[in-house]
């Protein structure tokens, strides 16, 4: 079985945005959601709610887009979100990635 790497969105109540990638989404939103890494950008703006999320095969795809979600304008990371989840929902739950 190929290794998956999955981009995500992180966004807080407020809906700041954090993006990242991760070759184990399960852990890394155990992560997030615990606060391992109190410096991290998603700790600071308690952007705990997963809000989308890809998937590729390839490790370099996968920070290629990561990478290029990162320089996009706001707006359009919100488009992009709302065209997948125009209600904002936590998508760990239905993933089956609630931690605790």
């Amino acid at each position: 079985m190929s290794r998956q790497y999955s981009v995500y969105i992180l966004a807080s109540k407020t809906r700041e945005l954090y993006i990242g990638v991760t070759n184990d989404l399960a852990r890394r939103m155990a992560e997030h959601r615990a606060g391992i890494h109190p410096d991290d950008h998603a700790y600071r703006h308690e952007a705990i709610r997963l809000v989308f999320v890809e998937q590729t095969g390839d490790v370099r795809e996968a920070i290629r887009r990561e990478k290029q979600l990162k320089g996009w304008r706001r707006m359009r990371k919100i488009e992009l979100i709302e065209s997948q989840n125009p209600r904002w929902l936590d998508l760990a739950s239905a993933l089956s990635l609630r931690s605790g």
